[in-house]
């Protein structure tokens, strides 16, 4: 390992403590999407006293920053997101705490070794919130935030070592039927149920899945389903995700899945409202320069690849969204000893502050690190991740557009 690799890493490992206790803090804490004040006032309390131009309040959200380091005019523009949100009833099942306090000291740790060594760029840090209502980096999208970013970057916990595991596009649509209320006993001839069109949707979902590719994945619930037995129901509601491999896939199974939902007003008889969520969320588009660059990170460090496939158990991220407009790049780092820890799960949550969780904190803090040094030690990374980015192609998805 080179000298500046070395010099870089030891900046790295003195944060160990603030990390820690950052983690333990913030684990605590457990605050839900947009609600992440004192998270957020850790993570941008920790990069304001390590010299970063801390801005709070962006793109409309009170517990979203800014956190930035310049070392003069020029290229890179290098940015790791901080999660901070957690889930209602289980707190960092997501292990948004241990990914947030690793890309505030990834960036830290780059900021400290750049003050000497680099002569242009940024070292930026986002406080991103509501990532779990895929809300918060799509609105920060929208809102311009990631102009003139070259890379964006982040770890998430898992079970497994990957680095180039993407994620499914995703719209959110809740279902509301309206119907008729009558004596569900006495007169129920004069009734409308509104929770027979919910129940006909479910079944004709059922049946569509067989007719749409593997890769898609269609799953809801029943959020109102009547007052009372002897009622009958006049208004019922289903919320449903609806995700594809790509952000067209989800589309056209959008479409589909509305048309069974209409079916199914037809039918009953009842009267259909169909909401769709603010932001849909696209397919994340991993930037293979970027993963190369995380890859030599993990050499460095003497880590090995998971050989698990990555094109399964996926789930959706409004980092998606951010991969629409910048290269960026989200691997997993390990938080267990070889045994299986899902995501959304009480264990998971136990995992994220175990030794082992720990440990999957540090080594992510110095992979980014290390990542992040690449695109300043080499400028024609920059130019070789953009141009990866525009041959990929993409879109990006606005608040207003209608699916």
């Amino acid at each position: 390992m080179d000298r500046d690799r070395t010099q870089l890493l030891s900046f790295a490992d003195a944060l160990r403590p603030d990390a820690e206790r950052m983690l333990r803090a913030i684990t605590r804490f457990a605050e839900l999407p947009l609600q992440e004040k004192r998270t957020s006032e850790t993570l941008a309390a920790f990069l304001k006293g390590r010299g970063f131009r801390v801005e709070r309040g962006i793109a409309g959200m009170d517990t979203a920053f800014r956190a930035e380091v310049s070392f003069g005019r020029g290229k890179p523009a290098v940015a790791f997101l901080c999660e901070m949100d957690a889930l209602p009833g289980l707190g960092h099942a997501c292990g948004h705490n241990l990914g947030g306090v690793a890309s505030a000291c990834a960036a830290a740790a780059l900021a400290r070794f750049g003050a000497s060594r680099f002569r242009a760029g940024k070292v930026i840090a986002l406080g991103t919130p509501a990532e779990e209502t895929g809300y918060g980096k799509a609105r920060m999208v929208e809102e311009g935030i990631f102009s003139g970013v070259d890379a964006a970057m982040m770890v998430h916990a898992s079970s497994r070592r990957h680095v180039a595991k993407g994620c499914l596009a995703l719209c959110k649509v809740r279902f509301t039927y309206l119907g008729k209320a009558s004596h569900a006993a006495a007169y129920p001839e004069h009734g409308v149920n509104a929770l027979d069109g919910v129940l006909l949707l479910f079944q004709g979902i059922a049946t569509l899945r067989q007719h749409l590719p593997d890769t898609v994945r269609v799953h809801g619930i029943i959020t109102e389903g009547g007052k009372a037995p002897n009622i009958v129901p006049e208004r019922a509601q289903a919320y449903f995700y609806v995700r594809g491999e790509t952000d067209d896939e989800m589309l056209d199974s959008v479409r589909r899945v509305k048309e069974c939902a209409r079916g199914a007003a037809t039918a009953t008889g009842c009267r259909l409202r169909m909401e769709e969520g603010p932001y849909p969320l696209s397919a994340m588009k991993v930037n293979p320069v970027l993963a190369g660059s995380y890859r030599r990170a993990l050499a460095v460090l003497g880590r090995k690849e998971s050989g698990a496939p990555t094109d399964r158990n996926r789930g959706s991220s409004d980092i998606g969204n951010v991969s629409q407009v910048v290269p960026s790049l989200q691997p997993n780092v390990p938080i267990s000893k070889g045994e299986r820890v899902e995501i959304h799960t009480r264990s998971f949550e136990q995992a994220t502050t175990s030794p082992a969780g720990v440990e999957g904190m540090m080594e992510g803090i110095r992979a980014l690190a290390l990542a992040g040094y690449d695109l300043f030690a080499d400028p024609r990374l920059v130019r070789e991740a953009w141009k990866a980015f525009r041959k990929d192609g993409g879109r990006s998805f606005r608040s207003k557009e209608k699916l």
